[in-house]
């Protein structure tokens, strides 16, 4: 049985935020989301979060049918952290410690672990080039594991090492009960460090297996601003790679943020300064013009979404071409080779095959039928102060420029609205409606004049 606990109570000081360390967000989503992720990977029979503070944040945040969460009421150490969980533990299991501050951690990597703690205690370390911050592991002339000295107690020498732990370990419960009990706070931070355990197994006679790590980028931890940051660009990094790899062009893999899911079919093209955010499809052959966002949205193959463009909750057909400077809000369905173009806004809309708003539009709660046009400066009067009405438009309707439509309206197929009208009332099939003041012309008309011109 495996049970996996998560030490989630650390404010982050060095953070400058009121928010848990363990909430801020890297590529979207909290650090600890990509922990427990993880977890669920390792197929974990239960779950553990030890939080602190802001402990109802966080337990809001994992909350979850196989979380079970723990409160560390005073912040002791890590080793004084995984006592708040560990009675929760069935004695026989094995126990992996994870840290909702290191994201990026593999499953590949723990599954390593795991095997290694299989016949006693195992632990994750890594070798970086600038190992400031981390304990070091100490190791024997013939190589074996002797100690984890933090870095505030460590001498000169031990400082110099490279290798260091990443805190992550396993091992059986009843075991490292019995560890955790001996541990002292007998060190620079007067706290209950959980690599001692690792010394204490030493010394009972039991072999410390240590997994290195092939990649020290799946096991930095976050602890600043820039760390997050640093880290955050090497993530997107790495997901822009993944991208090119499957054939996707990617303009610039700096300037592409994904927070969330990305799946793209052949021959997509992202442009630079795109975002991605929640679960997004691309279809084959589209694509994502400069300084677009894309949220929660289906783009189908041949799509175009020009340049500037926001989609949210938006499903795109075949050969549609979007924008520049587009809004699609949520509930918008746009049909094949429809056109929505630059600054129209269209939010929960049915906009019809081959039909376009091309400019300076606000088509809500309405249908727009297969081949309609609809004009410049025209909008959908969908909102009466308490309640949505729907505008219908039949097919190859044509509203001419600077219209208002005020629903509950519907405009059968081949209707046609004069430019400058305000509609009230249905159109009937093949009707002209013409809804404006008529025109006059006042002959003699003297221009006002200021007062100092007619001195």
């Amino acid at each position: 049985m495996l049970e996996v606990i998560i030490l989630a109570a650390g404010q982050g000081s060095r953070m400058q935020s009121s928010t848990p360390k363990v909430l801020h967000t890297l590529s979207g989503r909290p650090l600890v989301a990509h922990v427990l992720q993880t977890a669920r990977r390792l197929n974990a029979d239960r779950i553990h979060v030890v939080v602190g503070y802001g402990a109802e944040a966080v337990q809001s945040a994992v909350a979850s049918a196989d979380v079970q969460c723990h409160l560390q009421a005073e912040q002791l150490g890590t080793g004084h952290a995984v006592k708040q969980a560990i009675s929760s533990c069935q004695p026989t299991s094995t126990v992996l410690v994870l840290f909702g501050d290191v994201p990026l951690i593999t499953e590949k990597a723990l599954r390593s672990v795991l095997a290694k703690a299989e016949t006693g205690v195992a632990m994750l370390s890594a070798t970086l080039p600038n190992p400031a911050g981390y304990g070091r592991v100490v190791r024997s002339a013939a190589g074996e594991f002797v100690a984890v000295v933090e870095e505030r107690d460590a001498t000169p020498e031990q400082r110099a090492l490279q290798e260091i732990n990443t805190g992550v370990l396993a091992a059986k419960a009843e075991r490292l009960v019995g560890w955790l009990d001996r541990v002292r706070n007998q060190n620079a931070q007067a706290e209950y460090y959980l690599p001692d355990v690792l010394g204490l197994a030493s010394e009972d006679g039991m072999r410390v297996e240590v997994v290195c790590s092939d990649d020290d980028f799946d096991t930095q931890g976050v602890n600043t601003p820039q760390q997050l940051e640093q880290l955050e660009r090497l993530h997107q990094g790495a997901l822009a790679d993944q991208l090119m790899n499957g054939g996707v062009r990617v303009s610039d893999r700096s300037r592409l943020d994904i927070r969330g899911r990305l799946q793209c079919g052949r021959d997509v093209r992202i442009d630079i300064n795109v975002v991605i955010e929640g679960d997004v499809a691309l279809g084959d052959a589209v694509s994502i013009g400069a300084n677009c966002i894309l949220c929660d949205s289906q783009v189908g193959d041949g799509a175009q979404i020009l340049p500037f463009s926001y989609l949210a909750g938006a499903s795109v057909s075949a050969g549609a071409v979007i924008g520049p400077y587009a809004r699609l809000r949520p509930g918008s369905v746009i049909d094949e080779k429809a056109k929505v173009g630059n600054f129209v806004e269209v939010k929960n809309a049915h906009v019809g095959k081959g039909a376009k708003a091309s400019h300076l539009a606000y088509l809500g709660d309405a249908d727009i039928g297969p081949g309609a046009n609809v004009g410049a400066g025209t909008i959908t009067c969908n909102y009466d102060g308490a309640e949505k009405h729907r505008t219908v438009l039949g097919e190859n309707v044509f509203v001419g420029s600077n219209s208002t439509l005020v629903a509950p309206l519907t405009i059968e197929s081949g209707g046609f609205v004069a430019a400058g009208s305000t509609i009230t009332d249905d159109v009937k099939t093949d009707q002209l409606a013409v809804a404006r003041g008529r025109q006059r012309n006042v002959d003699g008309w003297q221009r006002p004049v200021k007062p100092s011109e007619s001195e």
